[in-house]
């Protein structure tokens, strides 16, 4: 079964770093659904200093062999965040 992206969801790649979900787009010579997403943090130049990104939703979403799953502890690529407010509402 699919996941559902969350578009203005925050997402770890299994490497560490955090990325906001800004929407959803179609290749227009493909159909392919892609992922539009920035990174969240300063970097290189591949995702990082809040550079937009686009990435094919089933790479977005792709499982991890089990050896890199374990290592990082992440199943998937990247993986939808729960972030709870510090204010407490």
């Amino acid at each position: 079964m699919a996941q559902a992206l969350v578009v203005h969801g925050i997402y770890r790649h299994y490497k560490g770093d955090y990325y906001i979900v800004e929407g959803e787009g179609i290749h227009s010579e493909t159909d392919e659904e892609l992922v539009i997403y920035r990174g969240l943090y300063h970097g290189n130049k591949h995702g990082g200093q809040f550079n937009l990104c686009v990435r094919p939703k089933t790479m977005f979403f792709e499982e991890l062999d089990a050896a890199t799953a374990q290592e990082y502890g992440q199943k998937h690529r990247f993986e939808l965040q729960e972030i709870k407010s510090v204010a407490g509402h």
